[in-house]
């Protein structure tokens, strides 16, 4: 199942991109929290997948074909992007250079997060955000809306290894995978980061807008 998520490191061969004739290295991504990919994307949307082809988008240095799959897309909603419906998602052909495997029979919906594109389509890599839509939580559907917005100048951090800490109070510690074992667990299923009016950044659960007591500094 493709995870998101922006802003990680893509461990690629440099210059052998999409090359299919030539060996690359694996995809890698770090995981982020659904927050955090919403902020870093272009655009996110939610659509159902309705066609698949390879396609060329020009050549490399060498003169090859650089090959993507166009995945065509019926957008659902839109929750962050461009003022126009996305048509068309690429991606790289293998997951080997991060490309993204998506079911294009038209019955799966899926939330899509990525790169907007000149030509108002997205770009999209094992590195973005892309999941079923029946899989999030009610939590995680109501942030995309106006919550995960609200707190993209707070900084979500992952936190690797016991001890581990905030460095500043925009930070809010992200411990799912110390605490519960799993990289999506209870902060990325049920909890947004949020800011509050001394410029600090906390924890916040729920589905319904943050108290006005709790943005002045309660603790949840």
């Amino acid at each position: 199942m493709p995870l998101s998520v922006n802003g990680v490191l893509c461990t690629l061969a440099l210059l052998v991109l999409w090359r299919a004739e030539e060996p690359a290295e694996a995809c890698s991504c770090a995981p982020v929290h659904p927050q955090q990919a919403y902020c870093n994307a272009d655009v996110v949307i939610r659509a159902k997948v309705v066609g698949q082809r390879e396609v060329d988008s020009g050549n490399d240095i060498y003169g090859n074909p650089i090959k993507r799959i166009q995945y065509e897309v019926k957008q659902i909603k839109m929750f962050k992007g461009p003022n126009q419906d996305i048509e068309a998602v690429f991606t790289a052909p293998v997951s080997a250079v991060c490309g993204v495997d998506l079911d294009a029979n038209g019955k799966k919906e899926y939330l899509i997060s990525g790169k907007a594109e000149a030509d108002g389509s997205m770009h999209v890599t094992l590195c973005d955000y892309i999941m079923p839509w029946d899989s999030l939580t009610t939590t995680q559907k109501k942030g995309l809306t106006l919550r995960y917005e609200t707190g993209c100048q707070c900084k979500i951090v992952r936190c690797p290894s016991l001890p581990c800490e905030i460095s500043a109070p925009e930070e809010c510690l992200w411990t799912d995978l110390m605490i519960d074992k799993q990289v999506y667990g209870r902060q990325a299923n049920n909890f947004a980061c949020i800011k509050r009016a001394d410029n600090s950044c906390s924890w916040y659960r729920g589905v319904s807008t943050p108290k006005q007591e709790f943005l002045d500094g309660e603790e949840p």
